[in-house]
């Protein structure tokens, strides 16, 4: 029953980053938010075909794992997370430059911090990935906010909802185990794939929300019929 709600959990997320993050890609242009969530759902899909393989911790496919885990942690669902929303909160727009900067300062975090696996508690790791999942929160907590004020209540509670239940995940990661998981944190990683998932889901309804309040206002323009051509919505 374990085993299968992980498959469960980890192929919700997959589902959820590369369905909404081609939707953010097609529909919005926003790179940032896109191809994140795809990099979570292919995070995602390698995690699952490690877990199918066997679990041998002697794998490739398990360093990869780590890997694409630092990646998101440090930089992914923090930095590029905030940026991408702020499209729609300040109608910020970077450059392609501070795109590409952005996933290649991902990249080396995600080097870097790889080598410290869950073997045991690296405090100053597991501090930062903390700290930088605070700050995020606290602008998660600001995005929520807007899309309240908006009139986007049901949209405003979902995402400081998934937010809430993102916190407590990172906060848990490393710090407090759960009391009779077993030697892969199957129960920890079932929970922290489902939560993972509604918050990529969340925040693409949230992010259309305030985008399509933009339009109305006058502050964004609808993407063009010709960009838009062949989408699914």
């Amino acid at each position: 029953m374990k085993d299968l709600l992980f498959m469960l959990a980890d192929l919700w997320m997959i589902f959820a980053g590369f369905c909404f993050g081609w939707k953010f890609i097609r529909r919005y242009r926003n790179y940032l938010l896109g191809l994140e969530w795809m990099i979570v759902a292919t995070s995602g899909s390698n995690f699952l075909l490690w877990a199918l393989l066997g679990g041998d911790e002697g794998s490739p496919l398990y360093g990869i794992a780590y890997f694409f885990d630092a990646f998101s942690r440090s930089v992914g669902i923090t930095l590029i997370l905030v940026m991408g929303l702020m499209r729609v909160t300040h109608r910020y727009k970077p450059s392609v430059a501070v795109d590409v900067g952005a996933f290649a300062l991902a990249a080396v975090a995600g080097l870097f911090l790889q080598q410290f696996r869950a073997d045991q508690l690296h405090v100053g790791p597991a501090t930062f990935f903390v700290v930088v999942n605070v700050l995020t929160t606290a602008f998660l907590a600001y995005f929520s906010w807007r899309l309240w004020r908006i009139g986007a209540t049901v949209q405003a509670v979902c995402a400081a909802l998934v937010t809430i239940a993102g916190s407590v995940i990172a906060i848990t990661y490393d710090f407090f185990p759960i009391p009779g998981d077993d030697v892969h944190r199957t129960l920890f990683y079932s929970a922290a794939l489902a939560t993972w998932g509604f918050q990529m889901f969340v925040y693409y309804f949230a992010y259309r929300a305030l985008h399509e309040h933009n339009v109305a206002a006058g502050f964004e323009k609808e993407p063009s019929a010709a960009a838009l051509s062949g989408r699914v919505r």
